[in-house]
């Protein structure tokens, strides 16, 4: 009994020991990926594009005001 449990635990550490030296595989290769794809490919800076000011109120007014009656008309039906 002794003996098969002493294999039992022996297997046990083995493979522990594969799974963890493979995570740690896993870890490495990911950053080394990483610092890699961020040397050679850089991202590209994204052009924002402003709305002016009187033109987004002017919209979010309209919308507030349509989903107002929206939900006036929804409860007065149900």
């Amino acid at each position: 009994m002794t003996e098969l449990m002493s294999s039992g635990i022996e297997l046990m550490f083995a493979g522990m020991g594969i799974v963890f030296l493979f995570l740690t595989m896993l870890v490495v290769v990911i950053n080394v990926m990483s610092g890699l794809i961020q040397r050679y490919l850089p991202e590209e800076p994204t052009l924002s594009i402003s709305i002016p000011v009187s033109q987004s109120t002017a919209t979010d007014k309209n919308y507030i005001a349509a989903i107002t009656a929206a939900v006036h008309q929804y409860r007065s039906t149900h």
